[in-house]
């Protein structure tokens, strides 16, 4: 079972340079709500309730702005500080007190996720015990990720990084369920050429041992890296058209709560008053009327 949670949300963010100079990217705004909003709310809609937010140096009095430890969610939020960006397995050994003795799930702080049955795959997902899953997309551009090849049951069978030939268009997105075992296999990892300790070395530790399963957000459901200036803009158009069409809001992570009966009314009309006079506040109220 899954009951805990991590958001990488350090890292550089050179490609959306100068944007990210002075500000997290995780706190630019992804339409309405700052980007944190998105990987935050997958993990609300998992039912997962103990988050750890994992910021640069020198950042979390900016986090603490807009997603305080004593919040109006109904979840626990914890911060830790990386010193120094070194790779996605980072995030365990960091987080290695946070995690203790329990599985978790990382999702990357730039990644946005979008589905009608979602929420329905996610829960199922956090009740597995051994092991570790990927969730997989199809890209029309294989060879800019990092892709996965299965057999008939769902395992996978190969991982490949950015290929040259097209082998899969099943692209490896930035969320994973592990078991307690990452701990000890992020610690065992060794840098890569470039420096860094690898997500694919780690996954591949879980493939030889064949315990590596795979998942998928659904064909009508939507993944999207916000890891450049364009891609960040598209999402954020998708975005736009989706709530502006619907009139419903993604990644309101107050409605989650609500829904997920973590929180009651009065705790929507304190998050009214944190946010102040705005349109995100009105949302808010139409939930309660």
């Amino acid at each position: 079972m899954i009951n805990k949670g991590i958001i990488l949300a350090g890292g550089m963010g050179t490609r959306m340079s100068p944007l990210t100079k002075a500000v997290n990217k995780q706190l630019l705004p992804l339409y309405d709500k700052p980007l944190i909003f998105y990987p935050m709310s997958i993990l609300m809609l998992a039912g997962i309730r103990n988050i750890l937010i994992i910021i640069n140096k020198g950042q979390l009095n900016q986090f603490r702005r807009i997603l305080p430890e004593n919040n109006n969610l109904g979840v626990k939020i914890e911060y830790k500080e990386q010193l120094k960006p070194a790779g996605l397995p980072q995030a365990f050994t960091i987080g290695e007190k946070f995690i203790g003795k329990d599985n978790v799930s990382l999702v990357l702080g730039d990644n946005f996720f979008y589905g009608q049955s979602l929420t329905k795959i996610l829960k199922k997902n956090t009740s597995f015990k051994k092991g570790a899953k990927v969730f997989l997309h199809p890209v029309k551009n294989p060879q800019l990720y990092g892709v996965a090849t299965l057999n008939k049951q769902k395992k996978v069978i190969k991982l490949i990084e950015k290929p040259k030939k097209t082998v899969s268009n099943l692209a490896v997105t930035g969320l994973y369920f592990f078991d307690n075992k990452v701990i000890q296999f992020s610690k065992k990892l060794k840098p890569s050429k470039r420096g860094e300790f690898e997500i694919i070395d780690l996954l591949n530790i879980y493939k030889k041992s064949k315990s590596l399963k795979a998942e998928f957000i659904g064909r009508g459901g939507a993944w999207l890296d916000t890891g450049n200036v364009k891609d960040y803009y598209d999402a954020s158009n998708f975005i736009s058209t989706i709530e502006n069409r619907q009139g419903l809001k993604i990644a309101c992570l107050e409605e989650i709560a609500l829904k997920n009966k973590w929180i009651k009314n009065k705790d929507i009309k304190r998050a009214i008053t944190f946010y102040g006079n705005c349109d995100y506040s009105k949302y808010l109220k139409s939930l309660i009327k």
